[in-house]
């Protein structure tokens, strides 16, 4: 996206790729079918230990309808809504599509694309900035854009590399940490219960940080997975690298709360306690809830005794999830931390610091959650950059 727009402001414009192809990260994104925006946007989501206010001036530069224009009108392809996620994908359900559009585009821009390249260095010169590939090949700029992406799933490329080189230009980076990624028990608490999906509140708190989620939510055999898990697991992740104090996850399994629960729990016939939970819950999570809570399955309704069910309402609306810790970059869809929003020109992105240098994308002190939301900060911050960029030439 910055290509694009540096090319169509009249630069030279040259993309390097480390990757043969590029774009790997639109591939693997929304399950092969690229969440390429949101629906909606909450400004409120979004995650920086930056200014909140620089965060929603880059944001704001260019607003949804404008992006999903920019895919329909000038990409070309045409977008559809999935009512239930709240996300935006190609009506084709092939995140090539995006992919190979964005890259037709900026070629036919006349974007020159050296792709399988690794930038090594950047320096600044008299005249600009000298970039040190690993083919041996010295490349002169006017300008600098870096849009290498975090430390998450680094097969893909970003494998923290852009990182390193802003803090050899002395930059101030935010310590980093893996976001949008599964969690872990390595007890394996409720392990049996792997494959197992289902809607859930959860809410993540340490002593500074947290955060709380609506959604799908999956047992895996190493912990939990699905949105409601990866929009809190932050909270987790930082808690892990000494970021905060402990963190503790709890969860609301139904959408009942207390009241709710006492009504349901309430003497009727020869019902059993199992068979009120099982009314609202898998059967098998049931069972294990009710170990947890230390309540007889068998007993009747109107057998069970007040702390029971003090006891069982405790474990339903607000039970500690048991987890030791997070999937890592590996398996996390952003990189949390990263260049403060200090450090650049929020309306133009170019670095304080290094004129003709700009920034773009996760290498930023944002991210967003589950939804597009990530994409949606690359694009906007990617037009912002190259677009200013290439006044400077």
């Amino acid at each position: 996206m910055a290509a694009i727009f540096a090319a169509s402001s009249g630069a030279d414009t040259l993309l390097v790729e480390g990757t043969r192809d590029g774009g790997r990260k639109v591939l693997i994104s929304g399950g092969g079918r690229c969440n390429v925006l949101p629906t909606v946007v909450d400004e409120s989501r979004f995650v920086t230990d930056s200014s909140a206010n620089s965060l929603r001036k880059l944001l704001r530069a260019w607003p949804l309808p404008e992006q999903r224009a920019f895919f329909e009108g000038v990409i070309g392809v045409p977008l559809v809504e999935e009512v239930v996620s709240g996300k935006l994908f190609p009506a084709s359900h092939k995140a090539r599509h995006i992919r190979d559009g964005l890259l037709d585009h900026a070629r036919a821009l006349g974007v020159a694309t050296m792709m399988d390249t690794r930038v090594v260095a950047v320096a600044p010169n008299p005249q600009g900035w000298s970039v040190s590939l690993d083919t041996g090949v010295v490349v002169e700029a006017q300008a600098v854009i870096l849009a290498t992406g975090g430390r998450s799933v680094p097969n893909t490329g970003s494998d923290g590399m852009g990182l390193e080189l802003v803090a050899r230009l002395g930059l101030v980076v935010h310590p980093t940490y893996a976001a949008l990624t599964p969690l872990l028990d390595a007890a394996g608490t409720f392990g049996e219960l792997a494959g197992i999906s289902l809607p859930v509140s959860l809410s993540a708190r340490s002593d500074r940080f947290a955060a709380v989620s609506t959604g799908g939510f999956l047992f895996t055999h190493t912990g939990y997975s699905g949105p409601s898990v990866l929009d809190v697991s932050h909270v987790v992740s930082r808690a892990q690298l000494g970021h905060s104090g402990p963190a503790s996850v709890r969860v609301q399994w139904t959408a009942l709360r207390d009241a709710e629960w006492e009504v349901a729990l309430r003497p009727h016939g020869a019902r059993t306690v199992t068979g009120a939970l099982r009314a609202e819950l898998p059967d098998r999570l049931a069972a294990v809830l009710l170990r947890h809570a230390a309540v007889d399955p068998t007993r009747l309704l109107a057998e069970l005794r007040r702390d029971e069910k003090v006891r069982l309402i405790e474990t339903l609306v607000r039970g500690l999830l048991p987890c030791t810790g997070d999937d890592g970059y590996r398996k996390a869809e952003v990189t949390g931390g990263g260049v403060s929003l200090g450090e650049v020109h929020t309306r133009t992105l170019e670095s304080r610091r290094h004129p003709g240098l700009f920034l773009c994308g996760e290498l930023l002190d944002a991210f967003g959650p589950i939804g597009g939301y990530n994409f949606l900060w690359a694009w906007a911050t990617g037009r912002t950059a190259g677009t200013a960029a290439a006044s400077t030439t």
